[in-house]
């Protein structure tokens, strides 16, 4: 009688069922804090111990195998360099400092808490990915050094443990900055509100968007093409690293593709991305063995607020000694350990109008480097730690 969904077919439903109910489920705020992503892991956990979903089905390895390559290689299709090279020199140089921050920070204290975890060296890499380009890349370089189901869950939520209130810390920074004298006196480089205010033309953030079947075709059409061509290519390398590598051949390929102009004008990439991405993340929290996440989440957790805290601390340090307009110091630490769209919307709140479309591009970095940074840090982490 139990498990009550066995079959493939009767747990693809409810696998779609579980994103579409987690997506559904952000009109409520409670609900909209925790995050569709962590929401469906948790969904995941729950249904499996309590045996109403089985822990394994011939579906999971399909969705293993395919969604998360996918969904890398759609969040990476809107990626314009053009707009990146013409960006002014303080931005640059602002999420350059997180990327690197994160990446010091992780290896610093990857060398004291991996060895304490299960699969501590690829923890060191989700986190670095995460805290450069955003939860995508956690899930892509998972993937890609073969991370367990627990371990992956159990990032996810020291992520939103310690992350949420860090993103909530970041929201308030503008108007916390802008009203202490102190901070004024300290750091007095910034913007003038004429400066901040531009001049109206910016574009308005989380616009309507649509897209029909043709763009979900041809968007389908490449970024399966780029799989096909970088698992080909990937099994060239050595089995240790066919991996890493295979995702990396992806980030490449896709970021490459993206420089065509009419690639990028396909609309709903992102959207399709995140899809894919929620599928592979219900498959995550339903391989979830719970005493084995219970027995891993507070080092994780805390291993996850040591390299926030310490890479936000050097992140402050750097660029106060650069002399960065705080502006920019706080959205390109937004833009690392969020994404481009919440350092967006971090200019939004302040009414920075200016500097919207500057902190969307500023995360769209992050997410290039992300996978990069990530793969290679856990590697540097394993040859330090073992693993």
């Amino acid at each position: 009688m139990f498990p009550i969904f066995q079959t493939s077919d009767s747990m693809l439903a409810v696998i779609l069922c579980m994103v579409a109910g987690a997506f559904w489920a952000q009109r409520f705020k409670p609900l909209k804090l925790i995050g569709p992503a962590l929401l469906v892991i948790i969904t995941g956990i729950i249904l499996v111990n309590l045996n109403i979903v089985t822990g394994s089905c011939e579906l999971y390895g399909v969705i293993q195998t395919y969604c998360i390559p996918l969904s890398t290689s759609l969040y990476l299709l809107n990626v314009d360099f053009k707009k990146i090279v013409k960006m002014s020199k303080q931005p640059l140089m602002s999420i350059g400092s997180a990327v690197f921050c994160v990446c010091l920070v992780t290896i610093i204290f990857g060398s004291v808490f991996a060895g304490q975890i299960e699969e501590g060296w690829k923890v060191a890499g989700m986190f670095v990915g995460t805290y450069t380009g955003g939860s995508s890349n956690l899930t892509a370089i998972a993937t890609g050094l073969n991370a367990s189901g627990s371990t992956i869950a159990a990032a996810n939520a020291a992520d939103y443990v310690v992350g949420m209130p860090t993103m909530v810390l970041m929201f308030a920074a503008p108007a916390l900055m802008k009203n202490s004298k102190k901070f004024q006196k300290f750091w007095p480089y910034s913007f003038t509100q004429e400066e901040l205010e531009g001049d109206g033309s910016h574009q308005e953030l989380m616009g309507t968007e649509e897209w029909s079947i043709k763009d979900i075709a041809i968007l389908m059409a490449i970024s399966t093409t780029i799989v096909a061509v970088s698992t080909k290519l990937s099994g060239f390398m050595s089995a240790d690293f066919a991996s890493a590598g295979r995702i990396l051949l992806i980030s490449t390929l896709s970021i490459l593709v993206a420089q065509i102009p009419a690639v990028r004008q396909v609309k709903g990439a992102m959207n399709l991305g995140l899809f894919f991405g929620m599928m592979f993340l219900s498959v995550v929290g339903i391989s979830v063995n719970i005493k084995g996440f219970l027995g891993s989440a507070f080092t994780i957790t805390l291993f996850c607020f040591c390299v926030i805290a310490g890479s936000l601390i050097l992140h402050l340090a750097l660029t106060r000694l650069l002399k960065i307009r705080y502006e920019y110091v706080l959205l390109g630490i937004v833009g690392a350990i969020a994404d481009g769209t919440t350092s967006a919307l971090v200019a939004s709140g302040a009414k920075w109008k200016s500097l919207i479309s500057i902190g969307m591009l500023m995360g769209i970095i992050g997410a290039v480097c992300g996978n990069y940074v990530g793969i290679a840090v856990a590697y540097i982490i394993r040859a330090i730690v073992g693993g």
